[in-house]
């Protein structure tokens, strides 16, 4: 019985420690990404005129 216990006790740790990994794993995955991503440019309006429909980006670095 307490070797049932005790296999028990590890495969549970294990799973948790499986777990913990995968969790670590994808953010540390989406930190990367967001780091390494550059959206570039996209077509906006430049000036402060207003035209209807259409946005300004609020900083441009274009």
């Amino acid at each position: 019985m307490k070797a049932a216990t005790q296999r028990s006790r590890w495969a549970l740790t294990w799973w948790i420690l499986a777990a913990a990994a995968v969790f670590l794993g994808a953010n540390a995955h989406l930190l990367y990404v967001a780091i390494d991503s550059d959206p570039g440019c996209i077509a906006h309006l430049k000036g402060f005129e207003a035209a209807p429909g259409q946005y300004r980006a609020a900083k441009s670095s274009c």
